[in-house]
């Protein structure tokens, strides 16, 4: 932790970091540099002082690594209610690691009336579960689940954090690694025991996706990892599985915002989500122009599929964001990806290479993506894909 001072014996009012800042969180008043609440400590005014008038001073610190680091704990994530299906995924990684390290596994659940999700924990591997519920944290909300969450973990002291890569998982959990004062590392695509030091193992791609680099956090815990989605095997699910339900009743100052959510809207879509789909026609810049995706999406209702695209379909505008498949976008672990035009650069393969069966359509009999294909068709989509359409749409009616 660290917070930006002002050394007002050194400081002229010359106003030269009030431009600096490019959050506008400084100010000049009684000829003395002030320091605002939307200060990020980006440091930009600290360089453009000529006077050396402003510091960043390090505080508090990381937790000391000396006593009882412990376990892994879990952060569970729930949209109205309902357990989402990364929670799942994260407790089958944690389970792992649990049980090598020879810890409990403990799952985090912040909301209200949970205590159904709280026993579907259990059964998908938790050995205990701390319920945080109360009134106003039914929708998720940064500010006042990352003071639960911090508060949670200087109880449980637990050795490893993992938490999902995910819209919420994103904003909550390095929030909470800066309030704790110890490393964290996004997108993990595996996590595992260091064999001699005990450390975590977290590995993600690096350099847009060139090599994949493997992180330690040897002197600060707990150790902390968000995991993208779809990339860990969940457990089934055990209904006789038995485990502790810890209550924790979050306090008026845990609870407090400065945002709240005035209204909740689902996004309409026309087919179906490509994180959840078990079949996923994906289009790249072989499609040519954007009207060409109506062929994926005949395929794709006569596979009953979702269509996704890589970054090149999506940032030529042809398809929505929410269609991509890759390092930037979702991973994926369909039975079935139908990866169409598309030459399979790593960005991509990252996050479509565990699917079950992988099936490329490419005139480029050169292309990457034929190296991870289960099947490989050389020639022009425009042919072979309204030829595989044609004869789903038969064999479906036969």
């Amino acid at each position: 932790m660290a917070r930006l001072e002002v050394i007002a014996e050194k400081c002229v009012g010359c106003g030269a970091c009030v431009p600096a800042c490019p959050y506008d969180a400084l100010a000049l008043e009684d000829n003395l540099a002030v320091v605002k609440e939307t200060c990020t400590l980006c440091g930009a005014c600290v360089a453009a002082c000529p006077y050396d008038a402003l510091v960043m001073r390090k505080i508090g610190g990381a937790p000391p690594i000396e006593g009882r680091w412990e376990g892994v704990l879990v952060v569970a994530e729930q949209k109205r209610g309902e357990i989402q299906s990364i929670s799942h995924e994260l407790l089958g990684a944690g389970r792992r690691l649990a049980e090598e390290k020879g810890t409990p596994l403990t799952a985090v659940l912040i909301g209200k009336d949970l205590g159904e999700g709280a026993k579907r924990l259990i059964a998908r591997g938790a050995d205990r579960v701390v319920l945080a519920e109360a009134e106003g944290l039914e929708r998720f909300n940064d500010e006042a689940y990352s003071k639960v969450l911090a508060r949670v973990i200087r109880e449980q002291r637990p050795e490893i954090v993992l938490g999902g890569a995910t819209c919420i998982g994103r904003s909550l959990v390095p929030r909470v690694a800066v309030e704790l004062g110890t490393g964290l590392t996004a997108d993990c695509t595996a996590l595992d025991i260091q064999p001699d030091g005990g450390h975590l193992m977290q590995t993600r791609p690096a350099f847009g996706g060139n090599i994949m680099a493997v992180i330690l956090c040897p002197r600060h815990r707990p150790q902390m990892a968000t995991v993208r989605h779809k990339v860990m095997e969940p457990l089934p699910a055990d209904e006789t599985r038995t485990g502790e339900i810890i209550r924790v009743e979050p306090t008026e100052a845990e609870r407090a915002s400065r945002a709240r959510v005035l209204e909740s809207v689902e996004e309409a879509a026309e087919t179906i989500n490509i994180a959840e789909a078990d079949i996923i026609v994906s289009g790249g810049r072989g499609m040519r122009k954007p009207e060409n995706f109506a062929i994926l999406s005949e395929l794709a209702r006569a596979l009953g599929a979702a269509v996704g695209a890589s970054r090149s379909a999506v940032d030529a505008g042809w398809v929505p964001y929410s269609f991509q498949v890759g390092q930037t976008g979702k991973t994926v672990q369909p039975k079935l990806y139908i990866a169409c035009g598309i030459s399979g650069a790593i960005q991509h393969l990252v996050g479509m290479q565990s699917s079950g069966a992988i099936v490329a359509i490419n005139k480029d009999q050169e292309a990457p993506i034929f190296k991870v294909a289960t099947y490989g068709l050389v020639g022009d989509l425009f042919e072979i894909i309204p030829r595989l359409t044609r004869e789903i749409q038969q064999r479906r009616k036969a």
